[in-house]
């Protein structure tokens, strides 16, 4: 698997983007952006604010009327402020969180410049071109990309080799080899071709590209509401019409004893009581739940990914490059008897002095820390004998000896003899382990083994096990034996693993964990994936993959590391569980409200009412004008807990409901005292009330 780690040009594009939470040009937009939003047509879709912007007009005419026929209208006009305050300041949480993507997209717009093309007239002939519009390519084109040049569109690399870079889309400054075949072939639209050339075929038509998608995702413009953002938006229009048939039936209560409320205070009690804390929060959240995995160079194709995220039960993870480092490492030399582990160190460093692969370069770096023996230079004259996967053995003939290292099997054949049984016993251990074991000799004798170990990567196992905390279950996916998958499976705390596995296999993992209710995300980058990643709930296609597998997967990662997973998770669940806990915040201050306006309304009429003016409150004016201050207040001051998200702690279901209740649920409930009540005095202080 092709893996191109976060470097830190990327890192450093997300600490600025993270350290923009609320800057100046941002809030200056979404300011301007938040009037625009009042149009009742837009609003109609959040049916707790539309009903509180109908209220807000309702006493605003009101207001009017009264002023023109000279009546008392100052309070009906505060009323009336914070009513639309109340929806500005919801229309303005929502315009900040897209304000946010938006401020990403116009990075991403500069990528998208009008680019020619050089679209092949024959596709066998590469002197034969003439230039085009990027934007008149279609589907199935051929075009020419040469050093300098801007890949004009999404495709495949069908001929050539070169090195592109990606800075544009991925943030990274090193470029990536891209060549036709294997799982670096796909090209994006955007990318700027760094060295020699490639042909490439486009796969998009214009406007669908990969960046154009990207661009309309993380302004918002194609987020849809999630099923979970669906069934609260019931729940909230159903508790709007319950608490309207209260209120409404307040009327008949109070005209009975021949005192009915005025429209202003009975507008004020059903803004306060119906929940509009999460109301004007909701799509904030879900909005910032896509923006928080943009800024982590992660691309959901749709919301409901993300939310699938957080719901995950069943995690599959490729081992090579994911759970281990890539590449083997040198962990051991192991002599037979009569033979020093120094003399098998020597011999292991002169046959890989020409062995360019990554397992020969650990085995001198290797040598020199456990042996201190320095890789010399290459000797004139002699004769290097450099690895193929035909023979499996390297080795250098000198004029002082013929040394050899190579796959046991094949170093056994080329010197036509038998492993001698000590050494046969350590190549038996270092299989059952997990390692893989290559014969060293010299002169036709064999030394000993070398040990080359799969590095399971630091920090693994601890992440495992938050994963494990978390109730969801790790599977390592990779194509090795069961011998050696289960030692690396043990080391690094995974509870299940598919060994060998083919696509057929990942597929129908998946398949038998989803029969049995679970959710299954996966992460992969080459076309046998794209089957799985399909299938998947939550597929992570890698940016370096091909065209298959990111167009399988419902998240593209620009970063093309497979670790990711685990943080696109926590991410879910970050917004599953800041959503539930504003919910809970929410209904949980209306109880604060009762205490402050049903006393209010009804004192006059029912004096034994003012026992429950617990904060005691200076006047029924006073009493109910806070509240729906403090209810228009509370908007904007949750408006950053919204777009950060409540702090995920990896812990089970019930604890985290504990958690939520005592912080969210206590806290909703106590913070509406304390701020009304500041608010009461305030307007004491101040003389309005």
């Amino acid at each position: 698997m092709d893996m191109t780690p976060a470097i830190p040009a990327g890192e450093a594009r997300r600490a600025r983007l993270g350290a923009a939470l609320l800057s100046g040009p941002i809030l200056r937009r979404a300011t301007l952006d938040a009037f625009a939003k009042l149009d009742p047509r837009r609003l109609v879709r959040n049916p707790v604010i539309f009903v509180t912007e109908v209220v807000a007009i309702l006493v605003t005419v009101l207001t009017i009327r009264a002023l023109v026929l000279g009546q008392p209208w100052t309070f009906q006009a505060g009323i009336a402020l914070w009513l639309w305050l109340t929806v500005l300041f919801a229309t303005f949480a929502e315009a900040v969180a897209e304000g946010r993507g938006r401020a990403q997209a116009e990075s991403l717009r500069r990528a998208r410049t009008e680019t020619r093309a050089k679209l092949l007239l024959r596709g066998d002939d590469r002197s034969l071109w003439q230039p085009r519009a990027a934007t008149a390519l279609r589907i199935g084109d051929l075009v020419l990309v040469e050093a300098g040049d801007l890949v004009p569109s999404d495709g495949e690399v069908v001929e050539g080799i070169a090195s592109v870079n990606e800075a544009a889309v991925t943030g990274e400054s090193a470029p990536v080899i891209r060549e036709s075949g294997g799982d670096r072939s796909a090209v994006t639209g955007g990318t700027l071709v760094v060295s020699d050339w490639i042909v490439v075929r486009i796969t998009a038509a214009p406007g669908s590209t990969f960046l154009d998608r990207m661009i309309s995702l993380v302004e918002g413009a194609a987020r849809q509401k999630t099923p979970n953002e669906i069934a609260l938006d019931i729940l909230l229009a159903g508790m709007t019409i319950i608490f309207l048939i209260a209120v409404a039936s307040l009327v008949g209560l109070a005209s009975w004893n021949g005192q009915p409320p005025s429209v202003a205070v009975l507008a004020a009690l059903l803004v306060t009581l119906i929940p509009t804390t999460i109301g004007g929060l909701l799509s904030a959240i879900g909005i910032a739940g896509m923006d928080r995995l943009v800024r982590f160079n992660v691309l959901a194709t749709s919301g409901r990914a993300v939310e699938a995220a957080g719901d995950v039960d069943v995690l599959l993870l490729d081992k090579t490059g994911t759970i281990t480092l890539g590449n083997r490492q040198a962990a051991g030399f192991i002599p037979i008897p009569g033979v020093t582990e120094r003399e098998v160190a020597e011999a292991a460093v002169l046959s890989s002095l020409a062995d360019e692969t990554p397992e020969g370069r650990s085995i001198l770096a290797f040598a020199r820390e456990r042996q201190g023996i320095a890789a010399p230079v290459i000797p004139e004259g002699s004769c290097v004998i450099p690895f193929t996967a035909q023979t499996r053995i390297s080795g250098l003939d000198l004029s002082g000896g013929s040394y050899r290292k190579g796959a046991v099997d094949a170093l056994l054949r080329s010197l036509g003899g038998e492993a001698p049984p000590a050494l046969r016993e350590a190549v038996d251990r270092i299989a059952r382990a997990g390692g893989t074991p290559l014969a060293v000799a010299k002169d036709g004798r064999l030394l000993g083994a070398i040990e080359l170990k799969d590095i399971v990567k630091t920090g693994m196992r601890a992440r495992f096990d938050a994963l494990r905390r978390m109730g969801i279950r790790t599977v390592m996916v990779t194509g090795d034996n069961r011998l050696t998958a289960a030692a690396i499976a043990a080391e690094a705390g995974v509870a299940d693993f598919i060994a060998e596995a083919t696509p057929e296999d990942k597929l129908a993992y998946i398949r038998h964990a989803q029969a049995e209710g679970r959710l299954v995300a996966m992460a992969g980058d080459g076309t046998n994936d794209a089957p799985a990643l399909a299938q998947a709930d939550v597929g992570l296609a890698m940016q370096t993959g091909t065209q298959a597998a990111r167009e399988a997967g419902n998240m593209v990662d620009l970063d093309s590391d497979p670790t990711k997973l685990i943080e696109v998770v926590e991410i879910g669940k970050q917004l599953l569980i800041t959503r539930g806990a504003l919910t809970t915040f929410s209904i949980a201050n209306d109880v604060a409200k009762y205490f402050a306006i049903l006393p209010a309304i009804f004192v006059a009429s029912y004096p034994e009412l003012g026992a429950l003016n617990v904060m005691a409150l200076a006047s029924p004016e006073s009493a109910i004008l806070s509240a729906v201050i403090f209810n228009a207040l509370i908007i904007v001051a949750l408006v950053p807990l919204a777009l950060r998200g409540v702090r995920y702690v990896p812990a089970g279901a019930a604890a985290l409901l504990r958690r939520n209740l005592l912080i969210y649920g206590i806290g909703g409930i106590v913070a509406p005292f304390i701020g009304i009540k500041i608010i009461d005095v305030a307007l004491q202080i101040l003389g309005i009330a």
